[in-house]
This record gives C-alpha cells, sequence and structure tokens, in this order.
C-alpha cells in the first residue's frame, strides 16, 4: 500500500471514531429524555456532517423569523423596499398577549419605524408583531414559501403568521422545517447564495446580537462566536410543542460551522430542554477544537 493511500485511510479511521465520538456524546445528552430531538451540524470549510432525526419536519416557531427577514432582504435587493423607509405602525398592529419590545417601547403606536429596525426587533429580538408587519408588507407567508422553493430549499413551509400561531396548538405543527434542511440554508446564506453581499452581512450582524436563548446554543460557547435564531412555544399544559436554536459558528481558528438543534413534543421541564441544547453545543464546539 503506497504511503499517500495509508495516509489516507489512517486520517478517515481517525475522523470516523471522532464523529462516533461525537455521536455518543449527543445520545448520552439526550438519553432517557421525553422529547423528540433533531440536530444537525455542517462544517462549512471541511463538509463535516454530523444528523440525528434530521429529516423530521419539527415545527420551528420563532426561527421562521430568519426565513421571513431572508425574504424581506430579498426585496431590498431588488429595489422593491429600502431599509431606511419608514413603515407606519399603528395601535392596531401591536396585539397584545404577544411577545413585543416594539409594544412595550411604543404602547400608544401611531409611530414610524425604519424596515431597518423592525428586522431588528424581529430577528434580535424575536418581536411578534414586528414578525407580523413584515409580512403584512411583503404580502403574506406564501411570498416567503415561494423565495425559499426558488432557492432550493426543500422540507420548509409556513403558513401561518404569529397572531395565527397564537389561536391554537396546531397551527404551530404547520410552519415546519428539517434540522438539515435549516443547517443547509445557512451555509447558503453564508456563502451568499441567498442574499446580496451587503444583505447578508446586515442580517448576520443582526444574528450575532440576538438577545434570545441565552441559555441554549450560545451559552457555553465564547461571546460573539455564534449569530443565531431561537423559538420557543412555551409550556401547553406540560408540553412543550418546540424549543429551537439554530445558528452559525466562528471558531477560533475562523472556520465556521451551521448548528441547528430542535425540540419538539417534549414532556421535559424548560430548564432540562434548554440544557440539551446547550450541552449539545458544547459537545460540537470540543469536537470542532479537538
Amino acid at each position: 500500500m503506497k504511503k499517500t493511500a495509508f495516509l489516507f485511510l489512517l486520517i478517515s479511521a481517525f475522523t470516523f471514531a471522532q464523529k462516533s465520538i461525537l455521536a455518543q456524546k449527543v445520545d448520552s445528552i439526550i438519553k432517557d429524555k421525553k422529547a423528540v430531538v433533531g440536530v444537525s451540524v455542517l462544517g462549512f470549510e471541511d463538509g463535516f456532517k454530523y444528523n440525528k432525526n434530521a429529516e423530521t419536519k419539527l415545527p420551528m416557531l420563532s426561527v421562521f423569523k430568519f426565513h421571513i427577514a431572508a425574504t424581506v432582504l430579498d426585496l431590498v435587493d431588488k429595489g422593491k423596499f429600502s431599509l431606511d423607509q419608514k413603515i407606519l405602525i399603528k395601535k392596531s398592529d401591536l396585539l397584545e398577549n404577544t411577545w413585543s419590545p416594539i409594544r412595550e417601547k411604543y404602547p400608544e403606536g401611531n409611530i414610524e419605524l425604519p424596515l431597518s429596525e423592525i428586522i431588528n426587533y424581529t430577528v434580535a429580538w424575536s418581536d411578534n408583531n414586528g414578525c407580523d408587519i413584515l409580512l403584512r408588507l411583503i404580502g403574506g407567508p406564501q411570498v416567503v414559501q415561494k423565495f425559499m422553493d426558488s432557492k432550493g430549499v426543500k422540507n420548509f413551509q409556513i403558513k401561518h403568521n404569529e397572531e395565527q400561531m397564537h389561536k391554537g396548538s396546531k397551527y404551530l405543527y404547520e410552519n415546519y422545517t428539517t434540522t438539515n434542511s435549516l443547517s443547509q440554508l445557512y451555509k447558503k446564506f453564508y456563502d451568499g447564495k441567498i442574499l446580496s453581499e451587503k444583505s447578508t452581512k446586515f442580517l448576520y450582524e443582526i444574528m450575532l446580537n440576538t438577545s434570545t436563548g441565552g441559555n441554549k446554543l450560545k451559552e457555553q460557547l465564547p461571546k460573539q462566536s455564534i449569530a443565531h435564531k431561537t423559538g420557543s412555544s412555551g409550556k401547553d399544559g406540560d408540553l412543550t410543542i418546540a424549543e429551537n436554536d439554530s445558528g452559525i459558528v466562528t471558531l477560533p481558528n475562523g472556520k465556521h460551522y451551521a448548528i441547528v438543534v430542535f425540540i419538539s413534543d417534549s414532556t421535559e421541564t424548560d430548564i432540562v430542554n434548554c440544557k440539551m441544547i446547550s450541552d449539545i453545543s458544547k459537545a460540537v464546539w470540543d469536537y470542532f477544537n479537538k
């Protein structure tokens, strides 16, 4: 056997062993947990892939705000909107009984905010009213679906806005994706295949400053190492329909990977659900920094 061939086999065997260690670590984290856990990891530069339940269609919750923001920014790229254009927000747009930092700051509405600020509220702060304002602006969830379809995004469905999702748990399940689909989308996004360079940078910076999910993917990672989008259903009785986090991690060596962890139909506590996401994130970080 030639030396190069032997070296290739040796490296392949080492990589397989390391993958196996990561898989065992993830399995140990989710062992005996009463939940469906989907995980996808995709190395951008080396093509590393790890998937578990990665083709299971799981409810996105607020993770879909990434897809919505990307659709809005595509229309900005096409000249249909501009980031500095002012959007009138009426008091009737600011629904009660929903998470909305915009409403908290401007309870009476009747204000004009630049589109850039509404996108920031929607993604970084996961504002539900901001989300629905964006959807009305562009023409509804079907516009997001059409854009994602045009970019070859598979196993993705968006049918309902936040207002509709608050009307019943069945609507949450109808906005779904797979963890594999989202990890692939994040790579396309990072590679500039979804938006212009300017819009990619704008959305990436917002995701770096996401304020939600401090106890999930980023909890055990160095500060500012992950650009991410979270989603959470809260409790429906003892059931958590979804506890999600997803994003792009930058390693100390300058390389990157996408990580998506979706927890669905869990009867575990919020603390346990979030700790699973945090611990899986740390296991993946340790794998890449071995």
